[in-house]
């Protein structure tokens, strides 16, 4: 069996904490390990590493890869040039499979769900390979437990197969009182987002129903590469796999999810989640407060102090605070597009970013500058790289430097500083047994992340 990881969402109904660079896949938001790295663990109890393949967007390539390392160095990145969207990114994946291996079974899992009862969802896959085997497109139904507006819902018919049902029909996303009636008549499910098939009999029906997907897959040749040619990629159809092939093929069977499951994808499935109060409240990070009733209120950075809050969400960042009242919380997409759509770069990035060698916070920015502290963990170190658009300056604050410029090396002390050219290749090194804390002024334009090439790296982002 193989296992294809989609990795490549926005986390935008999980704003302020997620980000479109670093989205909710990535984020530690209940244990100390990121939903990825979960989902990582959850296949390798079944699947070999060797055999799991995370697909992500140019974006997120190298924190995927960073946490991805941190559990395995055998497991595949593939990393798409553009967001096209899920039926592109699982078709290019599994053509992967197929060009370097043989007809296998292959799971198809989102990066950013939550599902503890890892036993269970073993069960589950079980049942389904055998389907999958006899030529089923199988997907993993949700029975509703109460219902909710903001899943689609997959209608079963009355066939049934071994552990499954034949599908009837895919339906978006209903009003409440629709909600209400598929919940009673027991034969619709919430869509989990989760597919296993044969990889022939998927292609077979991708060539089948989005044709147009299928003529640029053909133009792929993974025999030596697992490079996605951006020339090519360019030309997929931005459409999810739901619309490109479930929704259309007659082959596509129901097993139900016997695992707990909750797609966290807004701040209310967040606080269905955690531990409550004996008031119903959930309570995250440095918290006071009075007379609240069935509350979140997550702190990640400063204390937050409430007050008679009822069926409310507040969420605190270092740069943002969101606000509202729980069964509104789907809106916060709409609150990440008007970011979007103004340039504010609060939807694009945190203040402070975890890199696998340690972290760095945005202190202040203005026209042709940027500052940073960065602080470079214990023997770690930043990839040797350069710049195209910027030169920077950098002062120790606190441990032991060693940076390498031009293939000579400068060991620094608190106070001392060194200037990085435009274009020259550097790197900042910490092989010492306490962190190193720096301010980094960057000048330049444009000052942006991408502004990196990598000769070497430790974490595997070359």
């Amino acid at each position: 069996m193989y296992g294809i990881i989609l990795a490549g969402g926005s986390g935008s109904r999980l704003w302020p904490m997620s980000r479109e660079l670093y989205p909710k896949q990535l984020l530690n938001i209940q244990n100390h390990e990121s939903l990825l790295q979960a989902t990582y663990k959850r296949l390798a109890d079944f699947i070999p590493d060797s055999n799991i393949i995370a697909s992500t967007g140019v974006k997120h390539v190298a924190n995927v890869k960073s946490q991805l390392m941190k559990n395995s160095e055998k497991i595949k990145v593939l990393s798409e040039p553009l967001s096209k969207n899920t039926a592109p990114a699982i078709a290019v994946a599994v053509k992967n499979i197929l060009s370097k291996n043989g007809d296998d079974v292959v799971l198809v899992v989102p990066s950013d769900h939550l599902i503890k009862d890892t036993g269970k969802f073993e069960t589950t896959v079980n049942k389904g390979e055998k389907l999958a085997n006899l030529g089923y497109i199988v997907t993993f139904g949700v029975q509703p437990s109460y219902p909710e507006t903001g899943y689609g819902y997959i209608n079963i018919s009355d066939t049934q197969l071994e552990d499954g049902y034949k599908v009837s029909r895919f339906v978006e996303k209903p009003d409440y009182e629709l909600a209400q009636k598929y919940v009673k008549s027991g034969k619709y499910f919430w869509n989990a987002g989760i597919f296993m098939f044969k990889a022939s009999v998927f292609l077979d029906e991708l060539k089948k129903h989005s044709p147009e997907i299928y003529t640029i897959l053909e133009k792929f040749d993974f025999t030596n590469s697992d490079e996605i040619p951006y020339i090519d990629y360019e030309h997929m159809p931005n459409i999810s796999v739901d619309y490109a092939v479930m929704e259309k093929s007659d082959k596509i069977a129901l097993v139900k999810l016997e695992s707990d499951w909750n797609d966290l994808g807004s701040w209310a499935s967040i606080y269905d989640t955690e531990k409550k109060d004996e008031n119903g409240n959930a309570f995250v990070g440095h918290v006071i407060d009075l007379d609240s009733k069935n509350s979140l209120v997550y702190s990640s950075s400063k204390l937050c102090a409430t007050i008679g809050l009822e069926d409310t969400v507040l969420v605190e960042t270092e740069d943002a605070v969101l606000a509202c009242k729980k069964d509104r919380t789907q809106d916060v997409k709409k609150i990440y597009d008007i970011l979007k759509r103004q340039n504010d770069n609060t939807h694009l990035i945190h203040k402070t970013v975890y890199r696998p060698w340690g972290f760095y916070t945005v202190l202040t920015q203005g026209d042709g500058f940027l500052t940073k502290m960065i602080q470079v963990n214990t023997g770690q170190k930043l990839s040797v790289q350069s710049h195209n658009y910027r030169s920077e300056h950098w002062v120790v604050l606190s441990g032991t430097a060693k940076v390498v410029l031009e293939g000579k090396d400068y060991i620094l002390s608190p106070g001392n500083s060194i200037d990085i050219p435009l274009k020259a290749i550097h790197s900042l090194q910490n092989p010492y047994n306490e962190p190193l804390k720096i301010i980094e002024v960057q000048l330049g334009d444009p000052l942006i992340e991408e502004d990196i090439i990598r000769y070497e790296d430790m974490y595997g982002r070359v």
